[in-house]
């Protein structure tokens, strides 16, 4: 967490633009620029910032994405984690309470790649049920 207003601008800044120098952001915060690279350093150092990524544009992107709802059975879970490790085009797996165990995040180029990944975790051992939820556009995006 931000430790105060000052932290708070900072990542309002880096959120909007990583790359932003951080003269400019001294600049636009009306700090020394010593101020801010120590503040920057400080923020990583205690895990708030865990690093700089790349959000591709949307023609490199993946044309399709889905999220499947799954239900696995009791200790199948470790199993069909290794088994969606071994899939690129499983983004990301959260685990949840309620009527699914995981939530899986799926990227694809095409239905048909899309519709051969959905069919390989599903058809796996352990897998009680599952439900496809395939993302029709974007409306908002706060990826943090």
């Amino acid at each position: 967490m931000p430790s105060d207003e000052i932290d708070t601008q900072l990542l309002a800044l880096l959120a909007e633009n990583a790359r932003m120098p951080v003269a400019t952001m001294a600049r636009r915060m009306g700090l020394a620029r010593t101020t801010v690279q120590a503040r920057l350093e400080k923020l990583e150092t205690n895990g708030t910032i865990e690093g700089y990524t790349l959000r591709l544009g949307a023609t490199l992107r993946p044309r399709l994405r889905a999220t499947v709802l799954l239900s696995v059975e009791p200790r199948a879970g470790a199993a069909i984690l290794a088994r969606l490790k071994s899939l690129p085009q499983v983004a990301a797996v959260h685990t949840a309470s309620g009527r699914f165990d995981m939530i899986i995040n799926l990227a694809a180029d095409t239905t048909e790649e899309m519709d051969a990944v959905l069919d390989r975790i599903c058809e796996g051992q352990g897998v009680r049920s599952s439900e496809s939820l395939i993302h029709l556009s974007t409306k908002i995006d706060r990826r943090t």
